[in-house]
């Protein structure tokens, strides 16, 4: 079992984290300063040691000093992105922003920890598995597919990308997927949310800062772009880019070059751009919001993210993947959907995408008392049952029926709405799409796909 040294003065946090960690099987110490710390563990004993960078008394960065051979992770805080980068230049292996993600946080250190040791790189086959599941991507639908062949023609380029969907959709993971895939595998990928540093900060974070530079500048740093040299920027909600940021931006992409924060002198540097955002960059463009030049530079190569509600069965694939994740997060046995349940997510709109179906089955797990995971445990706000739509359709002839022509034949009377959705599917669906055949029937393709399950209908085998 590995052991782990914490050393961060908010107790709270550092309660938190000792708990995230025990759960997942590591043997957790923790001290509140450097010097605490060091009166009272033999730093050497650990695997690995998580520290805060601003301690009472001596910085976290002494412990890399001070540990010596054991690897030393730095957290911080988004705002001091760019001393995290001084601390992975003084021997730091990696930081953690704060507030950080469970998932993240768990992945870092098993890598870190199975890297340090050649006996360690084959103990966790399944753990290694797993963290790469909870990461990729899947999707069967046509949209998905699409985007995959995308990823995959662009990663193979150094092209700059702009990712676009709504919120929670993935743009994140559609960013480390060609990154991956690229020729700068193995260089560092810099994420950087632009909705999340003050508009302030924005500039010397991406460009770094010189000496003297602004007030409170009291020494030269390295923005996040230098850090990425070699490898892939993100910039996440670049439509919050503020106009100035966006202009030296602009310069990057022109000239590969950038200018720190109150410098004269170009600094050379050989970074990939790939920007997201939910917003429309265009729209934006035409009314001054967004710089119409840095909006046609980044529009080399679009990635368009659908939507989930848009993904038909993809969401019972993504949601058993989530659910596998939570059991194995939370320590629970593993858990299954019930058919409503099922039925239910398909139904569901998600306005929150990807991320909220995450969040309600993580809820749905904690809430569990047996082996099913219900609808009421998932927490969703369904609409009106979609069949409903179908019965009022049959109920009035507003179908297929009501709209060919004469000659064909109508809905007996004496049929049931299960029987007419049935022949009508049966003998219509060797010539009509899923699409058509919805819109002929007045319902949507979720509706269809619903009811093909309640009846026990097979659709028909692509050629």
């Amino acid at each position: 079992m590995s052991r782990i040294l914490i050393v961060e003065d908010e107790s709270i946090i550092r309660s938190a984290l000792r708990r995230l960690l025990e759960r997942n099987d590591y043997r957790v110490d923790d001290a509140e300063s450097v010097d605490d710390a060091t009166r009272q563990f033999n730093l050497n004993d650990y695997n690995l040691i998580i520290s805060d960078l601003r301690l009472p008394g001596a910085p976290g960065t002494d412990l890399i000093d001070l540990a010596k051979a054991v690897p030393v992770v730095i957290m911080t805080s988004y705002a001091s992105m760019r001393s995290a980068v001084d601390a992975m230049k003084m021997g730091a292996v990696d930081y953690i922003a704060k507030p950080f993600d469970h998932d993240e946080i768990l992945e870092t250190i098993g890598n870190i920890i199975k890297l340090r040791s050649n006996d360690e790189n084959s103990a966790h086959p399944t753990d290694t598995a797993q963290t790469k599941r909870r990461h990729e991507m899947v999707g069967n639908c046509s949209a998905m597919q699409n985007l995959f062949t995308r990823i995959h023609k662009v990663a193979g380029t150094d092209a700059t990308v702009l990712i676009q969907g709504e919120s929670g959709t993935g743009k994140e993971l559609a960013a480390r997927a060609i990154h991956q895939q690229s020729a700068r595998a193995n260089s560092p990928m810099v994420s950087v949310n632009c909705a999340s540093i003050p508009e302030s900060l924005i500039e010397s974070e991406l460009f770094g800062h010189e000496k003297g530079a602004f007030t409170g500048a009291d020494a030269t740093r390295n923005g996040l772009i230098e850090a990425a040299h070699g490898g892939t920027l993100f910039l996440d909600e670049i439509g919050e880019l503020p106009l100035e940021a966006q202009a030296r931006l602009l310069r990057f992409l022109q000239e590969s070059e950038i200018r720190r924060v109150g410098s004269v002198k170009a600094i050379n540097v050989d970074v990939r751009l790939i920007a997201a955002t939910h917003r429309n960059l265009k729209a934006m463009a035409k009314t001054g919001e967004f710089r119409e030049d840095l909006y046609y530079r980044l529009y080399v190569m679009e990635l368009q993210m659908p939507p989930l509600r848009e993904r038909g069965e993809d969401i019972i694939e993504i949601a058993q993947q989530f659910l596998r994740s939570s059991c194995e997060k939370l320590g629970s046995p593993l858990l299954k959907f019930n058919d409503d349940a099922c039925s239910t997510m398909i139904r569901y709109q998600w306005p929150g995408n990807v991320r909220e179906l995450q969040n309600a089955i993580e809820r749905a797990v904690i809430l569990a008392e047996d082996q099913l995971i219900t609808t009421d445990l998932l927490g969703l706000d369904i609409e009106p049952d979609s069949l409903a739509e179908l019965e009022s359709n049959f109920a009035s002839g507003h179908s297929l029926v009501a709209e060919t022509d004469v000659n064909e034949r109508r809905p007996e009377q004496n049929l049931s709405l299960d029987d007419y959705f049935q022949r009508f599917v049966l003998e219509n669906q060797d010539s009509m799409s899923e699409t058509k055949l919805a819109k002929k029937l007045g319902v949507s393709r979720k509706c269809l796909w619903e009811r093909r399950q309640k009846l026990g209908i097979p659709r028909k085998p692509k050629d």
